[in-house]
């Protein structure tokens, strides 16, 4: 997906000149691959302690709260519906760049194909080997297991017709299901930033059609685009802030940010600064929630831990700090132990580098003229 691209680290001007040396490849595969896994361990580590009180997470896991990796969905280790829709959404993006080649170009149709084939692992027994238009994905047996979805996402894919910014779709949803799907737009580091907003955003009204709930996944997005091209922190919220300003009904989610920002100044992280940054639940005080905790943390596991040790919805601030501390420091920075652990972690290493791949090296992959036939079997056009 080429675009310009003008920003701080190694992957930014490589992804700029469209001249990827090793090193760069390797930076960009390793932000991927830490995007990817940082939120899905997020989302682990919060699962068991999901909709508990912060005395009943106390009581069920010590004075500290929870610390490890414990189980949930019936194993330690796994993860919910904001990971598997995170999948598809790197599904989808690889299915657009590919389909590009036959002159179609619109990604949120290529993002809602794909999932819809989501929905149809929430819905079916288990694979559907006669689809072959489906690819590699939705083959993988493990995705066909609810894990908690939202509402508003089974209800926003449950059909072929597709919410749009003139038409969303479950216009009062404010909570965090369009988030928690929308860090691999932050990957497209040649893209320009406002771009990324655009499309994340038009991928969140598919479900989510409240301001707060589709701006938090754009600004999620490019928080994520900013680490991912090498940037601080503090410097991917900063442009954020400024290409929220042009949207109109921006305020809910720009005044969480800088809440979050506030907190940091304001003593030690504890976890009653975490519940107040995320007052009622809804996405904007998640995704604020994430980022403060993404700010503090003296490194990911405490981040992680901090992100989860609250009466909210732990699961999800854990997924949105994770892909956060991820995209900042690398999959080399995560702790070994909870990967062991994480359900999925073949799968989604397996696309985190064929997502690396195709950004990088797709050209050599597929062309309107000669392409590689295992690429289109794993992503058919």
């Amino acid at each position: 997906m080429q675009g310009e691209s003008r920003g701080g680290g190694a992957v930014s001007t490589a992804a700029a000149t469209g001249v990827w040396g090793r090193a760069e490849q390797q930076d960009f595969r390793s932000r991927v691959r830490g995007t990817l896994l940082g939120a899905a361990l997020g989302d682990a580590l919060g699962a068991p302690v999901d909709g508990l009180s912060l005395a009943g997470i106390r009581e069920a896991h010590g004075t500290d709260g929870l610390t490890e990796l414990a189980p949930a969905h019936g194993r330690r280790g796994a993860v919910t519906a904001a990971t598997q829709l995170t999948l598809f959404t790197v599904d989808g993006l690889i299915r657009a760049q590919v389909r590009r080649d036959t002159g179609a170009w619109h990604p949120p149709t290529d993002l809602h194909r794909a999932y819809r084939r989501w929905a149809a692992t929430q819905s079916d027994w288990g694979p559907d080997e006669r689809r072959k238009e489906d690819g590699w994905l939705a083959r993988e047996e493990w995705l066909y297991s609810r894990r908690s979805p939202a509402r508003a996402c089974l209800v926003g894919f449950a059909d072929e017709a597709m919410g749009t910014l003139e038409a969303p779709k479950n216009l009062e949803s404010k909570g965090s299901g369009a988030a928690t799907r929308s860090a691999p737009f932050g990957l497209l580091v040649g893209w320009e930033p406002q771009l990324v907003l655009q499309l994340a955003v038009e991928c969140a009204v598919q479900t989510h059609g409240h301001p707060s709930a589709y701006l938090a996944a754009g600004a999620h997005a490019v928080l994520v685009h900013g680490l991912a091209r090498g940037e601080s922190l503090d410097g991917a919220i900063q442009r954020a802030l400024a290409l929220l300003a042009a949207r109109p009904g921006h305020q809910p989610v720009t005044d969480a940010l800088k809440h979050a920002l506030g907190a940091v100044r304001q003593g030690m992280p504890s976890a009653a600064r975490v519940e107040e940054l995320l007052g009622d639940g809804s996405a904007e005080g998640l995704l604020a929630a994430a980022v403060y905790c993404a700010l503090v943390g003296e490194d990911i596991r405490h981040g992680l831990r901090l992100a989860v040790n609250h009466g909210g919805v732990s699961a999800a601030a854990g997924a949105l700090c994770g892909a956060l501390l991820g995209a900042l420091h690398g999959e080399t920075a995560l702790p070994p132990g909870w990967l062991t652990e994480l359900e999925g972690r073949p799968t989604i290493l397996e696309l985190a580098d064929d997502f690396a791949m195709e950004m990088t090296q797709g050209p050599a992959l597929h062309g309107p003229a000669v392409s590689a036939p295992g690429w289109l079997a794993r992503y058919p056009r």
